[in-house]
């Protein structure tokens, strides 16, 4: 039962924005031997409260930037233990990056952070990536999954240009990979209209559909 309320506990404090009683508890919660993976699951389940304190008008653009830096902050803390508990494994490699014409990166930092906790190794190519140069990193790096992110509506018909791209230089190249987007206006029919084999709106749904693509490796 005192697990469990740490773990709501944690989730709440990250919901609420309070940056040393989070960092805090992950200290408390890091020097008892508690899981770096759980910490990080319980801080993921506070970022949903945010983005959905942000749906409703609760919060404004500056509380999702406020909490991912408390995430990172957390991410940093459990580094040291998840590397070592990965002891040099990589789980596989995922390029990453926000689509041309688009600057939001705070769901696609998330994503990055949370897979090279789960033992990922991450090739970020940050915002505003033209097509042609993300098609060209995926032949230079032979990733096994590529997560385009997109937070904008504008962002799918660059979505599509992009996945096109990636594709014909894929064939060229005879390499092949998974394509995933994700991004709060993300869906089905997105995922159809842009070409996307895969799609999620939340960063830790992300982590678990890279972690059974790996696996199938």
């Amino acid at each position: 039962m005192e697990t469990t309320n740490s773990n709501n506990r944690l989730a709440t404090l990250i919901a609420d924005l309070e940056e040393n009683a989070v960092l805090a508890l992950v200290q408390e919660r890091l020097a008892a031997g508690d899981d770096p993976l759980q910490i990080i699951d319980d801080c993921n389940a506070g970022m949903r409260v945010v983005g959905q304190r942000y749906e409703n008008g609760e919060y404004f653009v500056s509380a999702l930037i406020m909490s991912g830096e408390i995430f990172r902050e957390v991410v940093e803390l459990a580094q040291p233990l998840l590397e070592k508990r990965a002891n040099g494994q990589s789980s596989g490699l995922v390029l990453i990056g926000t689509v041309s014409g688009d600057i939001h990166d705070i769901g696609k930092n998330m994503v990055g952070m949370l897979l090279s906790c789960y033992g990922f190794t991450v090739v970020d190519m940050c915002v505003d990536v033209p097509p042609a140069n993300f098609a060209q990193k995926a032949i230079e790096v032979k990733p096994d999954i590529v997560g385009l992110s997109g937070l904008i509506t504008a962002s799918f018909e660059m979505m599509r240009e992009t996945i096109t791209a990636l594709r014909e230089k894929a064939a060229a190249n005879q390499v092949s990979f998974p394509i995933m987007i994700g991004g709060s206006m993300v869906d089905e029919q997105v995922c159809r209209y842009v070409g996307a084999d895969y799609w999620e709106k939340d960063a830790m749904s992300g982590v678990r559909l890279c972690q059974e693509l790996a696996a199938k490796k």
